[in-house]
This record gives C-alpha cells, sequence and structure tokens, in this order.
C-alpha cells in the first residue's frame, strides 16, 4: 500500500468522546496524565474508523492498520500518514507503558475487518479480551496497576463493550453486515441475522438479547472489586463512575428494545452514575 496523505489513511467517522459509554479523559483522571489519554484514545478512534469503515475492501483495511502497527513498533517511523501510531509510541515510551495493549487493539480491528460472525460466548470474550481488556490493562499501567491484578478491569470492560454491541446491534448489521450476538444461541431459539434488519426485536431475538445480557451481568459482578484494588485514588473514582454507567445501561437494555432506538444515557443520567460512582469510591476508600 502506498500512503501519501494521512487522509488518506484515516477514514473519520465523526465519532468522538461524546459516542462513548465511559469518560475519556475525565476531570477526574490526573492532569499529568490526561494528554497521555487522549493520545491513546486519538490512535485508537483512528484505527477503529478504519476498521468500521463500510467503503474499505478488509485486506485494505488490513493493510492499513498493519501500518498503524509498524509505526507503533517502530519499523515505521517517518510516514506521516500514521501520526497518531507514532505519537502514541512516543507517548509510551515516555511513560513506560509497554506496546502489547495498543497492539491487542489493532489485532482487535483487525479482526473487524476479516471476521462478521461469533459462533458462541467464548468466542466472542476472545475477541473482547483483545478489543476491550486491552484498553482497561493500558489505563492500569498507566496509574500504576490494581492489587487485585487485571481480572475485574478485563471484566468491567469486556461488559461494555458488549454492552455497546448490543447498544449498535442493528446498525453494526446494516453498515457492516457485522454480528456479535453468540450465532449458537440464535440457532437454539431459531434467531437469525435478518431479525436485526427490523422495527423491533422479535421474541427470538429477545431471548438472545438476554442472555447476552445475562452474560454482561455475571461480568459486571466480576468486576466489582476493580475500584477498590487500583492504587490510583482518581482512576479508582472513574472506575467506580464506568461500572455505575454499565450497570444503568444493562438494566435499560433489559426494559427497552435497541432496534426501535438506540438505549443510551441521557447527559443527566451519565453524570449522575458518575457522581454515585465517586461518592462510592470515595466512601470506600474512608471505610477501607
Amino acid at each position: 500500500m502506498t500512503v501519501a496523505t494521512p487522509l488518506s489513511v484515516e477514514t473519520p467517522s465523526g465519532k468522538d468522546v461524546a459516542y462513548e459509554n465511559f469518560p475519556v479523559g475525565s476531570w477526574l483522571l490526573l492532569a499529568r496524565l490526561r494528554p497521555h489519554v487522549a493520545i491513546f484514545y486519538d490512535f485508537a478512534r483512528g484505527a477503529d474508523d478504519i476498521a468500521d469503515n463500510p467503503d474499505l475492501p478488509p485486506e485494505e483495511k488490513v493493510a492499513r492498520l498493519d501500518g498503524f502497527e509498524d509505526a507503533l513498533l517502530g519499523r515505521d517511523r517517518g510516514n506521516p500518514a500514521f501520526r497518531k501510531a507514532h505519537r502514541m509510541r512516543e507517548s509510551l515510551a515516555e511513560t513506560g507503558v509497554a506496546p502489547r495493549h495498543c497492539a491487542d487493539l489493532l489485532a482487535a480491528f483487525k479482526l473487524d475487518a476479516t471476521k462478521l460472525r461469533y459462533r458462541d460466548w467464548d468466542d466472542l470474550i476472545g475477541y473482547c479480551t483483545l478489543s476491550a481488556a486491552s484498553v482497561g490493562r493500558y489505563m492500569l499501567d498507566l496509574h500504576g496497576g490494581s492489587r487485585h491484578g487485571y481480572g475485574p478491569s478485563d471484566a468491567l470492560c469486556m461488559g461494555l463493550q458488549i454492552i455497546n454491541h448490543l447498544q449498535d446491534c442493528q446498525d453494526d448489521y446494516r453498515r457492516l453486515n457485522r454480528v456479535y450476538l453468540p450465532m449458537a444461541w440464535m440457532e437454539e431459539v431459531g434467531a437469525v441475522v435478518e431479525d436485526l434488519d427490523t422495527p423491533s426485536t422479535n421474541p427470538a431475538l429477545r431471548k438472545v438479547l438476554d442472555r447476552t445480557l445475562d452474560g454482561v451481568e455475571a461480568l459486571l459482578t466480576q468486576a466489582r472489586p476493580m475500584p477498590g484494588g487500583v492504587r490510583n485514588r482518581r482512576l479508582a473514582m472513574e472506575s467506580a463512575g464506568i461500572l455505575a454507567i454499565a450497570n444503568r445501561l444493562t438494566a435499560l437494555l433489559r426494559r427497552r428494545d435497541p432496534l426501535a432506538r438506540r438505549v443510551e444515557l441521557s447527559k443527566a443520567g451519565f453524570l449522575w452514575c458518575c457522581l454515585l460512582g465517586v461518592l462510592a469510591a470515595a466512601f470506600g476508600a474512608r471505610s477501607g
């Protein structure tokens, strides 16, 4: 692949921090670390937008993502088309965080470019380990780690990722022919992927959504110890807020139909969950 300018590689989707289910680089984080979090987000968003571009063939997506990886790992240090990956490499060198989490993200985006279906829950979790757990691991490493290791963080990030899959299940199918719902579960109840291209959820598909939410709830239960284990108090408060957001979205997805309308928190609801999480983490710190 020959690249002349950054715009020939990146394919901006228009999504930004307001689209996310979590506070990106919020005021809770240490001021000196926020620029690094912003660089990480820009890197991830730039690569994700390539994988999610419906107009690029899979092989072109993979080639562009390979360019991101070359720049990230220092195999290419000069191509301005991959400036976000160059900035990420420089940020990692400055903070001492290993590049493996960013490399895992790129591996997930390459899967997005080439893999359209997931056969069962374990297959989906394998993908989420790359696409979601890597984000939490980066944040933990940047902030000094956790007494619980990566486990609760992995569970929180994977749960939040699957929530996002459910929020966008119709759009992912219509735009990209991509379905993250476990195919084995759909076959068991007689649901088919074409059910996603309808104005409302039928009973068979609803069973699959609810079973997926059962899995999400199990992950969020595993994630509960995370705020109490994070060594950085500010990240602990942010993680508690994210956990509150994830629990609230899970409850909403139980009651609402993601095919009829995207299920998301209002701005007030988002801020309320963040506040509850901060208070819970602060109270836990005083009580511990």
